[in-house]
């Protein structure tokens, strides 16, 4: 995290794309900033402090993802979000809870790839344009010099001063071979040779190994290291191909970017990431929440709890790039609570998520908001998504209000998902339009609110209708 962003600024970042909720972007404003503070402690007290994990508790669609994946994305740190309900006691059918960290891992390693690959790009492609150039005008060999009675090489001659102003035949076709190169340089870079074929040496595409069957649980790894293994046993396989000089190119430019990325510097600086910068974020943890009950799932649902009780205290997850210790990674869970508490979690587990936030239910000036201010309001994606097809797409104020009072309406009647209703609502009063926009290419649309009654009034007033359409 760079010093100069301030919690301040963490807060008005994320409220750019998310509405209210400024307890929430808060307390996880604090947390990314202790992750600066920490870097700068001495080496003796930095490993003493841990991440103050958040618990956000709050109905669904209000929020919660939104904050933690903005969180991510403005610190650059890995990021994943898993739900906590798909998890299973070890000895039960399911993922294991080490699982989140491979994969939180995995998706370090192909930033931090993507990123190596960027670095490369400019030198790749100039060793692929030479190798393609190779194979467009094969270097003309060079002559064996020439071989005494001896049989042993003959010492170079200086040529003599009134022979030394005219040029050797070969010195004028080697210049001439590079003025050519030169020549086909310039039209490989403008795309005059892209249709012409080139014979080409590739790699042969293998068949998946029959030890793919092994995969899943916790031995999902297995099944990547084994065809690793199989594939530095058994030799690679070549063939020649015939493709065109823009294929070739591609293929060249993949096998330069394999010769020149360092695969052991990506892992190095992923596993470093992930350990010092790292987010997990559970959804749903309320699920695993048991009860009294000493048998059956909730049996199961507290084992994940104990479960990950050590990935959350701290502790070292065997992974196949490596060892990854999740001491520093910052867990946020989140949960709707609504059947249950906070303090329903194992005793040792809530001690490990010592913030608790409490997110608020949208209200109606809310879901006007999300509509309008944020820079990914809904409105403009539509807007944007319109346009593009020659439509000018124009929505007046009472339309907006409208809209926002018929969400709130289905919400009170069926199952409250905030401000996901929206999405609901906006499709069904866009259908007509979004079919027939090729056709409308050029025109201007006005939704007003009798527009929006027109079309969702029916729908809303049929309990029955909307709980299935909305």
């Amino acid at each position: 995290m760079r010093k100069e962003l301030t919690p301040h600024q963490v807060v008005e970042m994320l409220d750019r794309y998310i509405i209210g909720q400024r307890e929430a972007k808060r307390a996880v404003a604090i947390a990314l900033r202790n992750r600066w503070r920490r870097r700068n402690l001495p080496t003796e007290l930095r490993d003493e402090v841990s991440p103050k994990n958040i618990i956000m508790i709050g109905p669904t669609g209000v929020g919660k993802t939104e904050i933690a994946r903005r969180l991510a994305k403005l610190a650059s740190s890995p990021f994943i979000k898993v739900e906590a309900s798909k998890f299973t006691e070890v000895g039960y059918v399911g993922r294991d809870v080490e699982s989140m960290v491979r994969d939180l891992l995995d998706l370090a390693i192909n930033s931090v790839r993507l990123e190596e690959q960027d670095n490369l790009e400019a030198q790749v492609e100039g060793l692929a344009i030479e190798a393609l150039l190779d194979l467009l005008l094969p270097p003309t060999p060079q002559p064996p010099p020439p071989i005494g009675d001896s049989g042993v090489s003959a010492p170079l001659v200086p040529p003599s001063p009134e022979k030394k102003e005219q040029k050797d035949p070969k010195e004028r076709g080697a210049q001439a071979g590079i003025a050519t190169r030169e020549k086909f340089r310039k039209m490989l870079l403008e795309g005059k040779l892209n249709e012409r074929k080139v014979e080409l040496e590739v790699n042969e595409t293998r068949g998946q190994p029959f030890v793919e069957i092994f995969t899943g649980g916790s031995m999902e790894d297995i099944g990547t290291g084994l065809k690793e293994i199989m594939g530095s046993i058994l030799p690679q396989k070549k063939k020649r191909k015939m493709v065109s000089v823009k294929e070739a190119l591609a293929i060249l430019k993949s096998e330069e970017m394999l010769n020149l990325l360092d695969m052991d510097k990506v892992i190095r600086i992923a596993i470093e990431r992930v350990e010092e910068s790292g987010i997990i974020f559970l959804d749903e943890i309320d699920k695993i929440v048991g009860s009294e009950t000493p048998h059956g799932p909730d049996v199961s649902r507290e084992g994940v709890q104990r479960d990950l009780l050590p990935i959350v205290e701290g502790s070292t997850v065997n992974t196949r790039y490596g060892m990854i210790k999740t001491d520093h990674i910052l867990f946020i869970a989140a949960g709707a609570f609504s059947a249950s508490k906070p303090s329903d979690l194992i005793p040792e587990l809530q001690g490990r998520f010592p913030i608790r936030v409490e997110l608020d239910s949208l209200e109606r000036d809310d879901l006007i908001n999300i509509l309008t201010v944020p820079e990914n309001a809904l409105l403009k994606q539509y807007e944007q998504m319109l346009a593009t097809e020659g439509v000018k797409l124009v929505f007046k104020k009472e339309a907006i209000t409208e809209i926002a009072d018929f969400a709130v309406q289905v919400n009170e009647k069926t199952e409250n998902i905030g401000a996901r209703r929206l999405y609901t609502i906006m499709e069904k009063l866009l259908e007509d339009i979004s079919f027939d926009a090729p056709a409308l290419t050029g025109s201007k649309v006005v939704i007003d609110a009798k527009f929006v009654r027109r079309k969702l009034a029916d729908t809303i007033e049929d309990e029955d209708l909307s709980r299935y359409i909305l």
